[in-house]
């Protein structure tokens, strides 16, 4: 033990495991008596354990054993709520926000109370108050902060209400240049997608060409799974509406997905990826970009049966499509060549859902005068 706290049902334990247990796995329950243990329930602070640990460690120091430190007191709610009127007294700004980083770096227990004390709300007001000042110093620890503690959903819609210029501002994060920018811009699209899920998309429905503009930017320049993810998230939501398609496609959205796709990324992306350009070939510019593409045909082919029935779902009704609206010469021998067609013929013969059996035939049989001297057709039966 370093912190030894004694709980409500008189079992003491050390301060980080106990917190870990409530806090962290979930847990309310004392894990010796089994007893009720709510989350707010006080830990006190047991100083005679303490002290008797520390005189055990100063008797066995020889042996290698380190004294371990008088531990600070725990932060609280007031503390937080002081830390928050600093935070706009421009001569300790950048120290306040920086303190309130590390603090919610520290443990389960801090985040809680930064959360009951309104931090989440507050960066957020310090983000759009960067936007309209055009300041960038604070951004990355603002972000940060963001990052350690989650802001619950009913905050976020009355944020919303409260406050229209946080997807401007949000936006206008992506397109600045700074030091860190691998991290302050993945934490934005974490941001960005905690929004658009608290608000049912509808936030994104009218999204501005600057936002697709900058999500793309952010993924060609690099950001961290986390982040690709998280700007994959918030592409599919912004999807549904006919307008955002085309401003996504405009914004170079179908090139850049293929380029990701072709870098063999996890499952998940690649199901995120499908999905995508799945809504963006239903438009014609965008099945354009993405034939322009001269990997695209093989990038999504070759995900086929290698995934998982979503990724193949996609992929299907992707070249579906292509076939349908762009099926050139050019494009039906590319898929041959990269084997696509080969694909479509082994839907045939595995165990797979019975639509995109009946989906694969369908392709098929549309250009089969084309395909039929492939060596695949052989195999196939009932086309």
């Amino acid at each position: 033990m370093k912190d030894p706290v004694t709980a409500i049902t008189g079992i003491t334990y050390d301060r980080e495991s106990i917190e870990q247990w409530l806090f962290t796995s979930k847990n309310t329950t004392c894990p010796v008596t089994k007893q009720p243990l709510p989350k707010d329930s006080d830990l006190t602070p047991n100083p005679t354990l303490r002290r008797l640990i520390q005189a055990w460690c100063t008797q066995n120091a020889s042996h290698g054993i380190d004294r371990i430190p008088t531990p600070k007191p725990p932060l609280d709610k007031f503390q937080v709520q002081k830390l928050i009127k600093h935070l706009w007294q421009p001569e300790i700004q950048l120290k306040t926000i920086r303190k309130l980083e590390i603090l919610g770096a520290e443990n389960e227990r801090n985040r809680k109370y930064m959360v009951e004390a309104g931090v989440p709300k507050a960066m957020l007001i310090f983000i759009v108050t960067c936007f309209k000042q055009g300041q960038i110093d604070g951004l990355e620890q603002a972000f940060g902060v963001l990052n350690f503690i989650k802001i619950p959903s009913a905050e976020t819609k009355q944020f919303l209400v409260e406050n229209v210029h946080i997807i401007e501002s949000l936006t206008w994060v992506l397109c600045c240049e700074m030091k860190n920018h691998v991290t302050v811009k993945s934490h934005t699209m974490l941001l960005l997608k905690t929004i658009i899920e608290a608000t049912n998309s509808s936030v994104i429905e009218r999204s501005k060409p600057e936002f697709f503009n900058g999500i793309v930017r952010v993924l060609r320049s690099g950001i961290t799974q986390q982040g690709i993810k998280a700007a994959l998230h918030v592409l599919l939501e912004a999807c549904p509406w006919g307008r955002n398609k085309i401003l996504m496609v405009e914004a170079g959205t179908v090139f850049e997905l293929i380029e990701l796709e072709l870098g063999f990324p996890e499952n998940r992306t690649t199901e995120l990826i499908l999905g995508i350009l799945f809504h963006l070939c239903s438009c014609p510019d965008g099945r354009a970009q993405f034939i322009s593409h001269r990997g695209s045909i093989a990038a999504v082919s070759t995900r086929i049966l290698r995934v998982s029935a979503t990724a193949d779902d996609r992929a299907v009704l992707i070249l579906s499509m292509i076939c349908k609206f762009s099926g050139t010469y050019m494009v039906l021998q590319e898929m041959l060549k990269v084997g696509a067609v080969s694909k479509l013929c082994s839907l045939l013969q595995v165990d797979c859902a019975q639509y995109l059996k009946d989906k694969a035939k369908e392709i098929l049989r549309l250009h089969f005068e084309e395909w039929k001297d492939s060596p695949c057709f052989g195999g196939s039966q009932g086309i």
